[in-house]
């Protein structure tokens, strides 16, 4: 899975610092240690990131496993995991956004430092880019909202989740125990104690438009950020 974007550190009223000067050879030894401990952090919450995405995995498959196992199983073992798959979306996004924090403090670094020293110009202080990072590690704070930390989860891996979970479940109504020949014959099958079918048929197309509908809206949100940090940095 590649690794998502950072959100960017962008500062919306830059100021112009004093005369540029470089990095002495202990500043730029500190420099390197400061980038190792952010890169092991982007790591380390990489990582967590991934076993979220593990275990909604793992539940969704014991699922699918449960439910086709025979014609007469329940499927309701499916729309259980699609609650559970939920509850690991929302902690992966919150996860999402301490990772983000991590990645865009490295990125920066190799934008601002590493690269123009590969290209042979040197490291500059201009006020601008370290005065953001300072500023980051003296007042921390997410870079991305949590909802659109959700979405973009939703977009890169539960989407993909969810998607299963609907078709498995539509599907395990319309084949068993018997293909359907009827909408009150799916409605019976997908009756949940006293909830009657239809009420159950409905909420789940509810629930899975909302997830669509939370994806596509944060990604146009995104959009909209973007450009507007792209509009700050030519102003």
């Amino acid at each position: 899975m590649p690794i998502p974007a950072a959100e960017p550190i962008t500062d919306p009223n830059p100021e112009p610092g004093t005369a540029a000067r470089g990095f002495s050879s202990p500043e730029m030894g500190a420099i390197a240690h400061l980038y190792r401990g952010e890169v092991y952090r982007s790591t380390i919450w990489r990582t967590r990131l991934d076993n979220t995405t593990n275990w909604a995995v793992v539940t969704t498959g014991l699922a699918l496993s449960i439910s086709f196992s025979s014609a007469e199983a329940s499927p309701l073992p499916l729309i259980l995991v699609g609650l559970l798959v939920v509850v690991f979306l929302l902690l992966e996004a919150r996860r999402y956004r301490y990772f983000n924090v991590w990645r865009a403090r490295c990125r920066l670094m190799e934008t601002d430092i590493f690269s123009p020293m590969l290209r042979g110009e040197g490291v500059t202080l201009d006020g601008r880019w370290n005065r953001m990072l300072s500023d980051d590690y003296l007042q921390p704070k997410f870079h991305i909202p949590y909802v659109l930390a959700v979405g973009r989860r939703l977009r890169k891996n539960y989407g993909y989740i969810l998607a299963v979970q609907a078709v498995s479940y539509y599907g395990k109504l319309a084949i068993h125990p018997e293909p359907i020949d009827s909408l009150d014959a799916l409605f019976a099958r997908a009756a949940v104690g006293p909830i009657p079918g239809l009420w159950v048929v409905l909420a789940g197309l509810a629930f899975h438009s909302a997830w669509i509908g939370l994806a596509v809206g944060t990604w146009r949100m995104e959009l909209h950020r973007r450009s507007r940090t792209a509009l700050i940095a030519i102003a």
